[in-house]
């Protein structure tokens, strides 16, 4: 099982950049690929990008795809989600998700078992 905690959320304005953090707990951090999602009020969840156990393969949504930037740090337990160019329309609350399949590469929300609390991003135009 493994517990994960999101940071690094807050306000920034249009054009801005902004580094997402999520920390696992557990010594079997590597063993899990690891996605981000978001949510915005009233609209469905999200994915924006997934990462397998080594960071040797990863995914995009179309909507941040050249933007985003997935990446981890298995000797820190993180994964972290580099924004860029941040619009209004990337206000959500972004979380991360695990799943105990090294080589997972998934965009399915459903295939994920583990999900941290979330992380406001709010982007002022």
């Amino acid at each position: 099982q493994v517990h994960l905690v999101e940071s690094g959320g807050g306000l920034v304005q249009a054009g801005d950049s902004l580094r997402l953090s999520c920390a696992a707990s557990g010594r079997t951090f590597s063993t899990y690929a690891m996605g981000w999602f978001r949510q915005a009020p009233g609209r469905e969840r999200e994915f924006l990008a997934a990462i397998n156990w080594n960071g040797g393969r990863t995914t995009y949504g179309d909507s941040v795809k050249g933007r985003f930037s997935i990446s981890r740090d298995n000797a820190k337990n993180t994964v972290y989600l580099q924004m860029n160019g941040l619009k209004s329309q990337d206000t959500a609350v972004y979380y991360c998700a695990a799943v105990r399949i090294p080589m997972g590469l998934y965009s399915d929300s459903t295939k994920y078992n583990y999900w941290g609390q979330g992380t406001q991003v709010t982007v002022s135009s």
